[in-house]
Formats: C-alpha cells, sequence, structure tokens
C-alpha cells in the first residue's frame, strides 16, 4: 500500500519540530557546519540511512537504479543577532536563522525518513543533498566539484523554500520564466597616490577615482539594458580613507549585478570590468576587479516543473492553494544545479493569519511550524511519484 503521505508527515510532526528547532537553536554560517553537518548524519543513519560527506555537505541516497531525482535543502544561517522571542533562539548574537534554512533541512530529514519506510516500492533513485553556504553562494558549487552531480547522476532536481509571508499550504512557483535573479557579487579596488589633503595636486585621489566609477557605472542600467528587463546593478560598500585631512592610497567599492538573462548577465559583468578598469585609467589611477560570487540565474524547468505541480495538486494536505508567476531579485545558489540538470524551485508559505511575522533576513522574523509536515510531504511525495512516472 503506497504511503499517505502527509498523514505520516503528521505522525512525525515533533520530530520534525525537535530537528528544526536543534538546528535554529545552533545556528552557524558559512561554509563549514561542524554541529549540523553531525546533527544530520546521526539523524540520517537513526532512519537507516548512510550519509556521506560531499565537499563540506552532505549526500545520501535511497533506493536504487531506475531514474534519479535529486532533492536539496540547505542548512546555514546568517551572520546576525536573533530578535525572535523565541525560547529556542540562537542565544550566540552572532548567528541567526532569519532565511528559514532549518526549516528546509528539518522538512528533508523528515522526507528522507518517509521514503526510506517505502523504499522497497519506489521505482527508482532518490538522491539527497544537504548543503552548507548557501548565503555565501558557496554551498551548490562546492558540492557541484565534489561530486553530487555523479555516481549516479540527476536526472531531475527539486528543492523548496520556505518564506513568512501567506498561511501554510500555498505553494509559489514560476513554470517558463527566470524565478531568481543571478547574482554577481563583485570587488573593486582603486589605486591612486596619497598626499596631503591641502595638496590634491600631488596626488591621484582614489575617492575620486571610485565615485566617477560609481557614477559611471549607473549608466550601464540606464542606457545598456533592454528596459523591459529587471536588471540591478548596486554598490554597497565603499571604502577609504584614515583621517579628513588625507588623500588615500586606495579605495575599494563592493556591489552585485542581479539580471534574469545569461545575455545580460555577460553584457554587465563585462561592462563593469571595462569601466571600472578605463575610468581608473582616465584619472591617472589604475583598478582591479575581483569576482566575489558568480550564480547563474534560476529558471525552472517548464516540463519538470509541469510535473511538480500535478503533484503538488494529487497531494492530500488540507488548506492548499498555489501562486504562479513568482520573479524575484533575490538570488539562490541552488541556480547551479538548475543550469546543469531540469529542475523545480517552490516557495512555501510559512506566515501566520493572525500577526506579523515580518520578512526574511530580518532579526525578528518568525516561520510558522505548521509548514513542517506539509513541506515534508510534498517532498516525499512528488519525489515517489516522479519516479512511478519515469519508470
Amino acid at each position: 500500500m503506497i504511503m499517505d503521505f502527509y498523514k505520516r508527515a503528521e505522525e512525525l510532526r515533533g520530530d520534525t519540530v525537535e530537528n528544526r528547532r536543534y538546528l535554529h537553536t545552533n545556528a552557524e554560517t558559512g561554509l563549514v557546519l561542524p554541529k549540523a553537518v553531525s546533527y544530520m548524519t546521526e539523524k540520517l543513519a537513526a532512519y537507516g540511512i548512510k550519509a556521506e560527506k560531499c565537499g563540506h555537505g552532505l549526500a545520501a541516497q535511497i533506493g536504487t537504479g531506475g531514474k534519479v531525482i535529486l532533492l536539496r535543502s540547505d542548512m546555514d544561517a546568517l551572520p546576525m543577532p536573533e530578535k525572535s522571542g523565541l525560547p529556542f533562539a540562537c542565544a550566540t548574537g552572532t548567528e541567526a536563522h532569519t532565511c528559514g534554512h532549518d526549516l528546509n533541512s528539518a522538512m528533508l530529514l523528515t522526507a528522507a525518513r518517509m521514503l526510506k519506510e517505502c523504499e522497497h516500492e519506489l521505482s527508482g533513485t532518490v538522491r539527497l543533498m544537504f548543503q552548507t553556504g548557501e548565503e555565501t553562494f558557496e554551498g551548490s558549487k562546492d558540492m557541484v566539484a565534489a561530486g553530487i552531480l555523479e555516481n549516479p547522476k540527476p536526472d531531475v532536481t527539486l528543492s523548496f523554500h520556505v518564506g513568512p509571508g501567506g498561511d501554510p499550504g500555498g505553494y509559489f512557483y514560476n513554470s517558463d520564466s527566470t524565478m531568481m535573479a543571478s547574482c554577481d557579487g563583485f570587488r573593486i579596488t582603486v589605486h591612486g597616490k596619497g598626499a596631503h589633503g591641502a595638496y590634491p595636486h600631488y596626488s591621484v585621489d582614489p575617492i575620486n577615482i571610485a565615485v566617477r566609477i560609481h557614477e559611471n557605472l549607473q549608466e550601464l542600467i540606464a542606457r545598456e539594458c533592454d528596459p523591459e528587463e529587471a536588471s540591478v546593478l548596486t554598490i554597497g560598500h565603499i571604502e577609504s580613507g584614515t583621517a579628513f585631512n588625507i588623500i588615500p592610497d586606495t579605495a575599494i567599492l563592493e556591489g552585485s549585478i542581479r539580471t534574469v538573462s545569461v545575455k545580460t548577465r555577460e553584457l554587465l559583468v563585462a561592462r563593469m570590468k571595462e569601466i571600472s578598469l578605463k575610468t581608473a585609467d582616465a584619472f591617472r589611477g589604475s583598478a582591479e576587479v575581483e569576482m566575489l560570487s558568480r550564480i547563474p540565474p534560476l529558471i525552472c524547468d517548464p516540463a519538470f516543473t509541469k510535473s511538480i505541480l500535478k503533484y503538488m495538486g494529487s497531494l492530500s494536505a488540507p488548506n492548499m492553494y498555489s501562486v504562479p508567476d513568482i520573479k524575484t531579485g533575490g538570488s539562490d545558489d541552488y541556480a547551479e544545479i538548475t543550469s546543469r540538470i531540469p529542475g523545480a524551485y517552490l516557495f512555501l508559505a510559512a506566515g501566520f493569519h493572525d500577526k506579523k511575522p515580518g520578512v526574511s533576513h530580518n532579526p525578528a522574523v518568525l516561520f510558522n511550524e505548521d509548514v513542517l509536515p506539509f513541506g515534508s510531504a510534498a517532498f516525499a511525495h512528488c519525489a515517489f511519484e516522479w519516479l512511478k512516472d519515469n519508470k
């Protein structure tokens, strides 16, 4: 008899909540998450699933042979204090799960447990990916380099992400265009020549050059990008100097470029470099450009997403609703996976109907744990049904 995944997920709600709260209390940031990796390894082992290190993350497998579907979640938190007021809040003051990755991982952990319980009924293979370093855009690349897409190679991939808007039961999707923007982070280091503030003619002022670069970069969006296509170039950090009367030797600008198309992404990155170098040269200085992140747009595969929507529609969960055509200027390094194999990515609503939960990446944000059984069931149900339909 095929498992009713939502019914089983409700039976496991307490365990899922416990797993989520452990990760939340013990929040870790970046690529190296020793507590999370150890905890998830032990939990998977308790469910009869052997997890193996894959780069800095974890990989595991349920079933064997046939088609392969990769289910992915992220485990890292953000470097910020928590002001949620929750009794299980992270107490360090320097880490907080304000993006909901603790819920993502707890949902996939319970989904893995349920799929293991009905492993003999699987029509293929489920590959599990628990990654680190999503917020730093390092984790997916790290696991790709370590072989997450090999032996066996997944045919398709599915991932969910929770958001604090909407009552649980909602899922948000995009099936025909870019869902999330690319993110190319950069650092421009301007080299000039320092001098006394009273004698600017002896200097090559890097602050002046940095300001000119900033101004010139803004023209890229205004004059060189298709106005019907969303593109953003933001300078978020400028740093230079140590005193009011000293012209320094260097200045630093850091920012990001976000686009929804590969063509525009390539144009803006190339032109950003060109303008930075030539502007510095025009004012007798020099510049160097370092790329801090290189994440492509997240584009869901239309055919596979259509299949996932069909399976979501047949899930036995209550209060379900869907919202199509979601587009966001945010980025997710899951795009490193969906740019290599067909994938689908859905946001799951984790808000409250009776209070304001705040917004992601805010110290006081709240997520409704009622989303946990829904997400767990959706992971397992979609994987099971896709394998059955693609024997």
